[in-house]
């Protein structure tokens, strides 16, 4: 004997034990997650999102740089005879502050390291006449934004007040860095140089007479 509905329906389905599968907790924000933005009126045809100021969070230190792959390559070639300038030279791209600016005298350099001031000033030399730093003032240097550049926010200048709210004026822009040094006549010619546009890093290969290639 069936125990359907008489009318010949289906029997309804009663509903079933709750699911007990857990549901994965979202991941905490980080530095690397990219806000979807919202949405802004405009003519018809056009689209844009707005993104908030990118924080930095997420990079060892909190803050992160954009480093020139060929100019490592370059300068790995460059001062193979004379490592002791890639020491420095990471050591200054380590201590930039937003717009690649070092705020350090020859003998800070001198004493982080270990090494006498006339040693840090011998490579201080190197690298400016390579055109991959410049002397603003006096313990106040710039790395060439094309090799290196560490990113953020322009931080105020001494005895300005900082604003409550970044705005897009205070962000650390490459392009922009590059095309002032560009249209500054008192940028050294090699430091434009290696800041133009599709600028070549070119070494001169020679011979050391035991066989091996030095530039």
């Amino acid at each position: 004997m069936s125990s359907g509905p008489l009318d010949g329906s289906a029997a309804p389905k009663l509903p079933g034990a709750p699911s007990r599968r857990r549901r994965r907790p979202k991941p905490p924000p980080t530095a690397y997650n990219r806000s979807s933005g919202s949405t802004i009126e405009l003519p018809a045809g056009h689209a844009a999102q707005v993104f908030p100021v990118g924080s930095s969070t997420g990079f060892i230190g909190e803050a992160f740089s954009m480093d020139s792959l060929e100019f490592m390559r370059w300068a790995a070639v460059r001062y193979d005879s004379d490592r002791f300038v890639l020491v420095v030279l990471f050591h200054l791209m380590g201590s930039q502050k937003p717009g690649g600016l070092i705020e350090a005298k020859h003998e800070d350099v001198a004493e982080d390291l270990g090494y006498s001031r006339s040693h840090i000033s011998r490579v201080f030399n190197t690298l400016e006449t390579d055109g991959a730093l410049r002397r603003i003032q006096r313990g106040l240097y710039q790395l060439n934004p094309a090799a290196s550049l560490r990113g953020g926010l322009r931080e105020p200048e001494k005895g300005a007040k900082k604003r409550s709210k970044a705005g897009m004026s205070d962000r650390v822009e490459q392009l922009d860095l590059l095309r002032e040094i560009m249209n500054d006549p008192d940028a050294p010619e090699a430091f434009r140089a290696m800041a133009a546009p599709g600028a070549k890093l070119e070494v001169r290969w020679e011979s050391d007479g035991e066989g091996k290639a030095t530039s």
